[in-house]
């Protein structure tokens, strides 16, 4: 029998993963009926948690598990997982680790420099700044149940119909330029690889970056993905005056390079998808960003 990873949050890297995992059992949280239906059928003991309301499987999934991986962010009001299921968690009885997918925004603004796992967290940013406790909520939810817990880092995150392609189809697509800003990004497989590793090789728990191999400015890639179609390359547009609302602006406030080496030395991760390139080159190929 296959590992059993309860799932909060079966979104795209959690599918990834199960995809990565086939010999895993699978179950975990969806936000509606619809979606949970939706992953029944394709083989996921799936259960409405959406915050307000839980089915009443949850619990005993909880119970079965030997893994949980968290891919929710944290709630306002106080209505996450660990809000509801604390309880449960710590008295899971097989239970021996948690991977809890975190940010890199969490590092804040290091001038473009290059961060690894030991760099000190400087965000300023509501949302980081949330997902810093969380992490600290899941490391102390580990070691009440006994488990370790695995922060995985993740940048920038792009997969099937989650891409630079799409964006361009839909004609949503914008190249706009601050000097001297690059980001990481990551494929969702890259990222389901590196947790299939470390649900496998059973480390301590530990940070994680789970990033590619080349920071660049996040004009680049939809500037290569309209060569990639044939289409016009959209003009560039000075952040000062692109009109950001504010919480599209705050993407622009820290810049930084995240090194994923400790997953590779560690763990001996190969990005498959070490840039951009590759990446929305093998989703192009798959028939990314052409109309139906």
């Amino acid at each position: 029998m296959g590992l059993k990873i309860f799932f909060f949050g079966v979104g795209l890297c959690a599918q990834a993963l199960i995809r990565r995992t086939p010999a895993s059992e699978p179950s975990g949280t969806a936000r509606s009926d619809a979606r949970v239906a939706a992953l029944r059928r394709a083989g996921v003991d799936a259960y409405v948690f959406d915050g307000a309301r839980a089915d009443d499987g949850v619990e005993a999934a909880l119970k079965r598990a030997e893994a949980i991986v968290v891919s929710i962010p944290p709630q306002g009001g106080g209505q996450g997982p660990l809000d509801c299921f604390a309880e449960a968690i710590a008295a899971a009885p097989n239970l021996s680790r948690i991977l809890y997918f975190s940010t890199v925004g969490v590092y804040g603004e290091h001038g473009g420099r290059w961060v690894d796992e030991t760099a000190p967290t400087l965000t300023r940013e509501t949302r980081s700044l949330a997902r810093l406790a969380e992490e600290a909520r899941w490391t102390e939810a580990g070691r009440a149940a006994g488990a370790a817990v695995d922060l995985m880092r993740l940048p920038g995150i792009y997969g099937p119909g989650r891409n630079a392609l799409e964006r361009l189809r839909r004609g949503e697509a914008r190249r706009i330029v601050k000097p001297g800003h690059v980001v990481n990004r990551a494929h969702v497989d890259d990222i389901a690889e590196v947790a299939r590793l470390v649900l496998e090789r059973g480390l301590p728990g530990r940070i994680w970056n789970v990033a590619d191999d080349e920071p660049a400015p996040p004009q680049d890639p939809i500037a290569w993905a309209a060569t990639l179609m044939g289409v016009p390359i959209p003009p560039e547009e000075a952040f000062e005056t692109a009109g950001l609302s504010p919480f599209a602006a705050s993407f622009y406030a820290e810049s930084k390079r995240v090194s994923n080496a400790k997953a590779k030395a560690l763990l001996g991760f190969a990005p498959a998808y070490p840039s951009y390139r590759e990446g929305l080159g093998a989703l192009w190929e798959a028939g990314e960003g052409r109309d139906a």
